[in-house]
């Protein structure tokens, strides 16, 4: 679609981790010092890949959870397959480190610019404690937030995107509205298209081998727009408001 397009979106709503937290160096940070202590030599791309195989096995089992609550679970299936200790410190451990999560290098930036053009939401699978701390970390910059706990799923569910939708249309918008940006095809660019959003897919990964520590999607879906990062998109929202 013509980048002229994007004049037409009044709400962004945004996935947070994998978009806008770089959740895979907040993976990395915190498994490679456990598996140096333990002796065992790991490649990043494998941490990342048993990550994402162990969020999508936490996704099956129990999807009703929050990503922040499928943390421990995760670490102790990844950990299983890499070889690495599972005691309870080191499982509990992972969320812990939530607050130390650091933002995208555009990302900060990106927001500001968005936010004087846009209502920023954030449509998250953490739950309200992560939010705080991510929401810290990018400078406050939301309008309104939706949480995994307050809907009692995670996305890919699409009673993510409903109640979404539900709190931003007391405030007069409806879906056409909405411009729903993310990084991940499994979470939410793949739903989010089904229900007839239009969606920027921020790549976050393009050129990189595989799907790193997000589960492999059954397809990946054409979005509305495409960008490898999110200083694109908010240079694109820019130039059409006040070009």
């Amino acid at each position: 679609m013509s980048v002229k397009g994007l004049r037409r979106y009044k709400v962004a709503s945004f996935d947070m981790i994998g978009t806008l937290i770089d959740f895979e160096s907040g993976i990395l940070n915190y498994v490679r010092p456990i598996a140096e202590e333990a002796g065992i030599s790991i490649a990043d791309t494998a941490i990342l890949e048993a990550f994402g195989w162990a969020e999508a096995k936490q996704h099956r089992a129990a999807p009703d959870t929050s990503f922040t609550e499928m943390l421990g679970p995760s670490y102790r299936e990844m950990a299983g397959v890499l070889g690495l200790p599972t005691a309870r410190e080191y499982v509990e451990g992972l969320a812990k480190s939530i607050p130390n999560w650091p933002p995208f290098a555009d990302a900060l930036e990106s927001l500001e610019l968005l936010g004087k053009h846009l209502r920023l939401v954030a449509l998250t699978n953490a739950d309200n404690w992560a939010y705080w701390y991510f929401s810290r970390t990018l400078g406050e910059p939301f309008d309104d937030k939706v949480t995994a706990e307050e809907v009692g799923v995670s996305k890919p569910d699409p009673q993510m995107f409903a109640y979404c939708l539900g709190r931003q249309s007391v405030h007069g918008f409806a879906r056409k509205d909405v411009l729903h940006v993310a990084q991940s095809q499994y979470h939410d660019i793949g739903v989010a298209t089904r229900l007839g959003y239009a969606t920027a897919w921020i790549e976050r990964r393009k050129g990189k081998v595989g799907h790193g520590a997000t589960p492999e999607p059954d397809e990946i879906v054409t979005p509305t727009y495409h960008y490898s990062d999110l200083a694109s998109l908010a240079a694109d929202i820019v130039a059409v408001h006040e070009g």
